[in-house]
């Protein structure tokens, strides 16, 4: 697979040199919108909003809204003056522990592959590395444009991911989130068995894209010239005020193991009681 950046990946005095190679690869079913007439596709114009009239691109300027239909123009000089200097080296500012960097920070995972003669330092820096457990953090020019990007040991390979600058992220604060007390100890008790008896080691080839497989199926026997039939989807049933006890039980049974644990045996015991008490101190008050 061809290389997308060539360079040197640099820490201290030491130099690197790599390439950056794709890491992921996009795998969506992609459609043209067509004229249902004729099944001709549809060409997109660009149109002046003021004239209604199709705009040529020799006509066209990039403008920055300021404010609602106010606009400063900006030029291809413009841009000359604000760009950064290009490089060819991914400068590693820093070295920071991988559970102190929040996962939205990361977007987009490439290789970093040695180039000859690099062999050596490549598999220095990543020893180095996973034994500290650490993330390098720097800044890559690529197509242009300056990004924060991570890197880290993901078994013999060092990746490089494409972040996101802090400016990017939106604050926590701005939604509202359930406070921790409102979670009954016997429901986390039964919500803790239920994610032990569910756990197992993550095999990825488990998880498929359903609604892909199930679209290329229509695709081809569209193509056969099958007719396709439609089932309207049953409607659940609304079941009003969620039992999280009694949810969190079933779920135990049917798909989280059927095995009652001593420590599922005391979650149920412990809900039973408040209302074995209360009947109880009722039967004692009828009685006197």
């Amino acid at each position: 697979m061809a290389a997308i950046w060539k360079g040197a990946v640099t820490f201290g005095l030491v130099n690197i040199p790599v390439e950056v190679k794709t890491a992921v690869r996009d795998d969506h079913i992609s459609f043209r919108m067509l004229h249902a007439e004729d099944l001709s596709p549809i060409r997109y114009e660009r149109v002046c909003q003021e004239e209604g009239e199709p705009v040529p691109w020799n006509e066209i300027v990039k403008g920055y809204e300021y404010e609602k239909g106010k606009f400063v123009v900006m030029t291809d000089d413009d841009f000359k003056a604000a760009a950064v200097e290009s490089s060819r080296t991914i400068d590693i500012l820093d070295f920071v522990k991988q559970e102190e960097i929040d996962p939205r920070f990361f977007e987009t995972p490439y290789f970093l592959v040695p180039a000859k003669g690099g062999e050596k330092a490549y598999a220095l820096l990543r020893a180095a590395m996973k034994n500290a457990d650490a993330v390098g953090i720097g800044k890559i020019i690529m197509r242009t444009k300056q990004h924060l990007a991570g890197i880290k040991v993901v078994g013999d390979a060092l990746v490089m991911e494409i972040m996101r600058f802090s400016n990017e992220l939106v604050d926590p604060a701005e939604y509202t989130f359930p406070e921790a007390d409102i979670v009954r100890p016997q429901e986390l008790q039964m919500a803790e068995m239920l994610v032990a008896n569910l756990t197992e080691e993550f095999s990825p080839d488990k998880y498929t894209d359903d609604y892909r497989d199930k679209l290329m199926k229509v695709i081809k026997d569209k193509m056969k010239g099958k007719k396709i039939k439609y089932e309207e989807p049953e409607e659940e049933e609304d079941t009003g005020v969620l039992d999280l006890m009694s949810r969190l039980r079933e779920s135990l049974e049917q798909g989280g193991g059927t095995k009652k644990t001593k420590r599922a045996a005391k979650a149920e015991r412990d809900e039973e009681e408040p209302a074995q008490k209360k009947t109880t101190r009722s039967k004692k008050r009828k009685t006197a």
